[in-house]
């Protein structure tokens, strides 16, 4: 059995990074969307990314990014993939990809079995499906609000690219969450927070403990 990848997204400060990567994480992720209590400059990923060996991956969260700013993250040598949490369309993605030559992850929204069956329209344009809670009409971010959605729609579902699961996740369910939809990817945020954009050691190390119990 492949062991199981971990995100913990919205990182910080050089503290939970540390705390992430002692944990086992396989995935960092560092929001950069100044809307969301969670953003970080591009430097600071410069600075935060430098502290994470090899192994683990970087990856960018962007919400309907500007070819400039991919351009000033990718200058920072420190990303290993893209993850777009916006409204960006199969033809953007593609795009993307193939410019700025990283992997690029694609958010999928998901209220109903359609939203998961629509996602098929990014083979061919990402390289990784994350399947996150819709936000209610109206909100200011599109991810970190800690919903979840059904997680029985993903039951028995072909997946045509690596994928993962996002939304509501914490360390009192991301278990259940796992046995559901046998997801070979969690990616957490606002689950292992102790404010909005304010990440907790603890709930980091007990999330990660909670996922791959011994």
């Amino acid at each position: 059995m492949s062991r199981l990848a971990i995100k913990i997204c919205g990182l910080s400060t050089p503290d939970t990074v540390g705390a992430a990567i002692k944990a086992g994480a396989s995935h960092l992720g560092f929001v950069h969307f100044p809307k969301s209590p969670r953003h970080v400059e591009a430097g600071q990923i410069r600075a935060l990314a430098a502290q994470v060996p090899a192994h683990i991956d970087r990856v960018a969260v962007l919400v309907d990014p500007a070819d400039d700013i991919l351009t000033q993250l990718i200058a920072t040598n420190s990303l290993t993939a893209l993850q777009l949490h916006g409204r960006e369309s199969p033809e953007r993605a593609a795009a993307i990809r193939q410019r700025f030559n990283l992997p690029v992850w694609k958010a999928i929204s998901v209220k109903t079995r359609a939203d998961i069956d629509a996602a098929k329209a990014y083979s061919g344009a990402a390289d990784l499906l994350l399947f996150d809670a819709k936000t209610p009409d109206g909100a200011a971010l599109p991810g970190g609000m800690g919903l979840r959605f059904d997680w029985t729609l993903l039951r028995g579902v072909p997946i045509s690219l690596p994928w993962g699961l996002s939304g509501g996740l914490g360390i009192d369910n991301v278990a259940e969450a796992i046995r559901i939809t046998g997801a070979p990817m969690i990616d957490v945020s606002s689950g292992v927070e102790s404010a909005p954009g304010i990440k907790s050691v603890d709930k980091i190390m007990a999330f990660c403990k909670a996922a791959q119990p011994s």
